[in-house]
């Protein structure tokens, strides 16, 4: 499994960005062979980088001098406001960058913005690549597992870029032009979100009839129902209340937005987006602006009147229910 290069052809890779994904996603490039300069708007996670990993640097207060010989920059923020705000702003490191560059956007950022920021970094020769993550697992990122979904609208910029993308994920796609990656993201987030609430409405009103909440997962999970948030993120971190999965609801309610506005510029209607945003946004504004995505459940417990009886222990899934599951998925025509 990644990392895999081990005799890079790009020597030096910037990184910007140090959260819950970004640190975990970055520290895969190292083992592989990369020298790597990082910055995070909170400096002791990039101090933390350094001196915990091989050949890697922390730029000095974010300096843009700092990214001046690195090939390839790599940015993982809460949105493309920020990137451009980090390229294109008044501290921004595009003045300091070499002509050819490439710009890695791993961001969840609006394909319409992508596709402007594109075009305005290519009036400095920079070129940008939108590539976003998702995953088969939570915390896919610290084995370098994750789903990179990638636009760009150069054959010569994916081949240079590939490689460090596999250091950091299992399963690359190449889904288009420039902005496909994030329009792949936001369908892939949206649908999340649609199985959320869903879950969400069952187990309330599931156990407002008697049912146990915990015994509807495990049924979920071997029945039609079953889901990422059944499978993983809710069974592990809803029902026990740890809320600790890891990806924010700040970050899933930000997501539902820019849902919203690919489907009205594909001038598709439909009102599950605004409907699922504003239940999510519900909860959101009943917790901690940085609570976990998982935390939204109190937002339905307040609404439904009901406390979710919670999971003790969490149990592994059994290894035959996973058996059961491929075997019917490849069932003779």
């Amino acid at each position: 499994m990644p990392p895999t290069s081990t005799n890079p052809s790009t020597k030096t890779v910037g990184y910007i960005g140090l959260g819950n994904a970004g640190f975990s996603m970055a520290s895969n490039l190292p083992k592989a062979g990369y020298s790597l300069i990082v910055h995070d708007a909170d400096s002791s996670k990039a101090q933390k980088a350094a001196s915990e990993w091989p050949n890697t640097t922390a730029a000095p207060n974010g300096s843009p001098s700092a990214f001046a010989d690195c090939e390839v920059i790599i940015t993982m923020l809460p949105q493309g406001k920020i990137v451009r705000e980090v390229l294109l702003g008044d501290k921004g490191i595009a003045s300091a960058l070499k002509p050819g560059t490439i710009i890695v956007d791993t961001s969840s950022s609006s394909p319409f913005d992508t596709q402007a920021l594109g075009a305005e970094l290519a009036t400095h020769q920079l070129e940008l690549v939108d590539s976003p993550i998702t995953q088969t697992y939570m915390h896919a990122t610290d084995a370098g597992e994750s789903t990179l979904m990638v636009g760009t609208d150069s054959d010569a910029a994916y081949a240079k870029v590939e490689p460090i993308l596999r250091t950091m994920a299992s399963y690359i796609f190449h889904m288009g032009p420039l902005g496909a990656g994030h329009a792949m993201k936001t369908l892939n987030n949206y649908i999340m979100a649609s199985s959320i609430c869903a879950l969400s409405d069952s187990l309330v009103t599931g156990q407002k009839f008697g049912l146990d909440p915990q015994k509807m997962i495990d049924v979920l999970n071997v029945g039609t129902g079953v889901c990422f948030p059944t499978m993983d993120t809710f069974r592990r971190d809803g029902l026990t209340g740890r809320y600790n999965s890891g990806f924010g609801l700040g970050l899933l309610v930000k997501d539902l937005g820019i849902t919203q506005e690919f489907m009205a510029k594909q001038e598709f209607k439909t009102e599950l987006p605004e409907l699922l945003r504003g239940y999510l946004k519900y909860g959101l504004d009943r917790v901690d602006p940085a609570a976990d995505h998982t935390a939204c459940l109190k937002g339905w417990e307040e609404r439904s009147g009901v406390q979710l009886k919670r999971t003790e222990k969490v149990q592994d899934i059994p290894r035959e229910d996973f058996e059961h599951r491929w075997k019917g998925l490849n069932r003779p025509a």
